[in-house]
């Protein structure tokens, strides 16, 4: 009698070992196809949407903070939506890369104090379906080279609305009316 209760605790530990191999490997593979950066970059899809796929719904990221892909004058950048930014506000080493023309120098009140940058036209904006010309900018020396601010000066054109962790765009003419 003793040997049946020791089979089967050796069956249970085997069953075990195998739903734990096979949890590992589902992670891994969860992992493998994006996983991680679905939850860091919800956004990410919004690279191949067009302008009828409107309004462009875009989703907080772990953060709390809207973050999307887009591009200025063709080149691929991250946008953080920033409705207290006055522009688009580009990384000076990125405004570097791109060939963006510094203009007038000007002071800017930002969340870690004040700061000197240049005013800048930028090209083309794009954001998923969403492009606009002539865009003004500004070129901010000491942000991190790898996201640009989305401000009001791209943002201002648009309908925004914000509900449950979701941001709706789109264009004023096609925003429901109430």
């Amino acid at each position: 009698m003793s040997d049946k209760p020791k089979a089967a605790e050796q069956r249970g530990g085997i069953i075990m070992m195998l739903l734990f191999w096979v949890l590992l490997m589902a992670l891994g593979t969860w992992w493998l196809r994006g996983g991680l950066e679905a939850l860091q970059n919800p956004n990410a899809h919004i690279v191949e949407a067009t302008e009828s796929q409107m309004p462009l719904t875009l989703k907080r990221d772990r953060a709390g903070h809207f973050k999307a892909p887009g591009a200025i004058n063709g080149v691929p950048v991250t946008f953080l939506l920033d409705t207290g930014a006055t522009y688009v506000a580009v990384p000076a080493g990125l405004a570097d890369q791109i060939g963006l023309e510094r203009g007038r120098r000007v002071w800017f009140n930002t969340a870690n104090g004040r700061v000197e940058g240049a005013l800048t036209g930028l090209d083309e904006v794009s954001l998923g379906g969403i492009r606009m010309r002539d865009v003004q900018g500004s070129i901010s020396p000491n942000m991190p080279n790898d996201t640009v601010l989305l401000g009001m000066s791209f943002l201002g054109h648009l309908a925004i609305e914000i509900r449950q962790g979701t941001m709706l765009l789109s264009l004023p003419d096609s925003f429901p009316e109430e």
